[in-house]
Parts: structure tokens; C-alpha cells; sequence
């Protein structure tokens, strides 16, 4: 936001400093947790406490050379940790950083705004008390206690205060939360319809008996069910719009808001709910292809295991630039020659010093990547988890 705009203590969460400290925040406190699991070494972990610390303008320097914010991040960081920074970013993706940083900028700019609303409410009561027996335009034939009651028999709560119309903020947000659903329900579907693609096919629409996807290619078998969902997605997500618009009426109490929820209120919920039955019935019958996700995986030639060979480098004592280089070394030349990528990681030789083979071919287990399934499941399903006896290695 440009400076004419911005007040001094919400635009310093949102600066490459704060930002910056922030990720450092999240990287230190892995590395403590890390720590306290005996993953870290006692002395490494107090060196990275008391070393730590990033230099701005040289970050944005080494960017221009990595095109990489949080790579460039790292590096600086790394220098002035040393050896020791092989530990930090362990195991991480750059969201992991990023997201959890963000979390950490939102929290604060929400304590923010939450005070700023909290003052803009002292100010209105006071000023709302200093009128109080100021006379203006409005409707005062109901009394309150009549309203209470015919609320309470219909099973409704009375709006604290209202003018000749309720207040439609919360119209705005009821649509607003049916465009949430209907792009998450969109969000799934565009996953679908990008897995159904016939040079990946991992999943697949229910194709019925007699079915035909196009009228020029009788091979085709179209997500057409997916796309119909992110289609009508759009739809309830522009009725949210207007359901916005709505909020700002003349007076308070014009009817400009009635003839947009004749359409918009009626629409978004008949949409959503065929939305929802039907994805439900597309979920339920979903075709899905593991023996494809496999074979699309081993297409990499081992690439996707690139992060396992740099976290062995690492647990092995190699630092995270050399590891670093060593690995995409590897991978660049499997990338440009198709050559495979794992015979060129066990052929290398400044990881075969680090690596012994065995080492190297544990690197390249699918299996490893399942050790946390159980608590994923645990977290989304509640306490069964929903699971088969899968393990949960930690």
C-alpha cells in the first residue's frame, strides 16, 4: 500500500524486515523443537540461537543471483550461522516458511484491527449516549418486548438494533461463506479435471455405460461433471459480490438491497446445494488409478527424491550449500539428458563420500513417506482416524 495510506505501526508488520524475522522465528523455532527431540545436538542448537540473524540488502542481493526469496533467505542466514546451519530449513519446503510466517503477519495485523474496532466502538457508545434523546427519522411501533417474543416462537434471535430493514452485513456473510464452500468444492474439482488429463489419468469421472465425451473424438472421457462444479462456482462467488454491495444502503434503510436477494439469496443456496449432492455422488464413484500415480511418479527417474538425498547429505554432516549443489548437479543433468537420476546420486562422487550406497538407495522409498499418515487421518477424521493399522512412525 502506498505511504499515504499506511499508518506507521500496522505498515512496519508488512516490511521485508518483519518478514524476514518472521520466517527466522519460524526456522528457530523448528530447530528448538527439533532440539528437544535430540535431532539437534545441544552445542549446534545453542550456536544457531546465538548466531542467527539476516542481513536484508544482502538478501535481496543473493536473490537476484538465485531467483529464490527464501533460498536467498537461508543462505544468508547460513553465513553467519556456519556448519551449523545444516540443521535449519531441515526437512522444510519454502510454504512451510512462508505460510506459517504469514499466519504470524495476520495475527498481528488482526490484534491491530481488532483494537481499532474496539476504539471505533468507545467512540460510538459515547457518541450514541450523547444523543440519545436526539430525535431523527425511524420506527419505534414495535415494542421490543413483542419482538423478543415473536423471535423466541420462531425459533429466531431479535437484531440488537435495526432500522425499517435488518442490517444485511449478515446477508453478506451467509453468501459469502456459501462462496467459500462452492471454491473449495471448485478447488477439488480443478484438481480432478488436471488428474483426468490423458497424459496424467490418475483419477477419472465415473464413465456410465453409453456415455460419449465429445462429438469429434470418441476416445474422450471428459471431466464434464468437474467442470460443470467450477462453472457454477463462479456464479455463487459473483452473487457474493452483490451480496456485498448490498451492506452500503441510503439512509440505512433503503430497499435497493430487495430486488439483488430475489436472485442472489435463492440462486446461491439452490446452486450450493446441487453443488454439494453433486460432488458427493462424483466423489463417491470417482475412479481412481494407483498403479498410473506410480508409474507417473517413476517417470521423474527419481527426481521427486531429490529433498531425501539432500536431508541424508545433512543428517551425515554435509552443509547445505555443498549438499545443495551436489544434489541439483545431479538432478540437472537427469532433468536435461534423461538420464536416472538415483544411478547418477549413487555415481556422484562428493556424495559417495557423505553416502554409503545402502544409504543412498533408502533415500529412494516410497514407504517413507507414508510413516506420518496415521496422525494426518487423526487430525482430519478425529480420534479412530479412520485407519487400517498403518504405522505413524515419528
Amino acid at each position: 500500500m502506498i505511504e499515504r495510506y499506511t499508518r506507521p505501526e500496522m505498515g512496519r508488520i508488512w516490511t521485508d524486515e518483519s518478514r524476514f524475522q518472521r520466517w527466522l522465528e519460524v526456522e528457530l523455532a523448528v530447530c528448538e523443537v527439533r532440539g528437544q527431540r535430540g535431532e539437534i545436538p545441544a552445542d549446534s542448537l545453542q550456536t544457531i540461537r546465538r548466531r542467527a540473524r539476516f542481513d536484508v540488502a544482502a538478501i535481496r542481493e543473493i536473490e537476484q543471483r538465485v531467483k529464490h526469496d527464501v533460498i536467498a533467505f537461508l543462505t544468508n542466514v547460513g553465513s553467519s550461522v556456519g556448519p551449523d546451519a545444516r540443521y535449519i530449513h531441515f526437512g522444510l519446503t519454502s510454504s512451510d516458511v512462508i505460510d506459517t510466517a504469514l499466519a504470524l503477519q495476520l495475527r498481528d495485523a488482526s490484534d491491530l484491527l481488532i483494537g481499532g474496532v474496539e476504539r471505533l466502538k468507545a467512540v460510538l457508545q459515547r457518541r450514541a449516549r450523547e444523543h440519545r434523546m436526539t430525535v431523527m427519522a425511524g420506527f419505534a411501533h414495535v415494542d421490543p418486548e413483542v419482538e423478543e417474543a415473536v423471535c423466541r416462537r420462531l425459533g429466531l434471535a431479535p437484531a440488537p438494533v435495526s432500522t425499517q430493514i435488518l442490517q444485511r452485513d449478515r446477508h453478506a456473510e451467509f453468501v459469502a461463506v456459501l462462496a467459500i464452500t462452492a471454491s473449495s468444492i471448485d478447488k477439488f474439482a480443478t484438481e480432478i479435471r488436471n488428474l483426468q488429463r490423458t497424459d496424467i489419468r490418475e483419477v477419472e469421472e465415473l464413465f456410465s455405460e453409453g456415455q460419449k465425451g465429445s462429438s469429434a473424438m470418441p476416445h474422450k472421457r471428459n471431466p464434464v461433471g468437474c467442470e460443470q462444479l467450477s462453472g457454477l462456482a463462479r456464479v455463487v462467488r459473483a452473487n457474493a459480490q452483490a451480496a456485498l454491495e448490498n451492506v452500503t444502503l441510503w439512509h440505512e434503510r433503503d430497499i435497493s438491497h430487495s430486488s439483488a436477494e430475489r436472485i442472489i439469496l435463492p440462486d446461491s443456496t439452490i446452486l450450493l446445494d446441487y453443488m454439494l449432492d453433486r460432488f458427493t455422488t462424483l466423489v463417491d464413484g470417482l475412479i481412481v488409478y494407483p498403479e498410473r500415480m506410480k508409474e507417473n511418479l517413476e517417470r521423474t527417474r527419481g527426481l521427486v527424491f531429490s529433498q531425501s538425498i539432500l536431508l541424508a547429505l545433512l543428517r551425515a554432516g554435509a552443509g547445505r550449500e555443498q549438499a545443495y549443489e551436489w544434489v541439483q548437479r545431479c538432478a540437472m543433468r537427469a532433468w536435461q539428458t534423461d538420464a536416472n537420476f538415483r544411478e547418477l546420486a549413487g555415481a556422484d562422487p562428493d556424495i559417495r563420500k557423505i553416502l554409503d550406497p545402502k544409504q543412498i538407495a533408502a533415500c529412494f522409498d516410497f514407504g517413507s513417506h507414508l510413516r506420518h499418515i496415521d496422525t494426518v487421518f487423526r487430525r482430519v477424521f478425529g480420534a479412530d482416524g479412520g485407519t487400517d493399522g498403518g504405522n505413524d512412525e515419528g
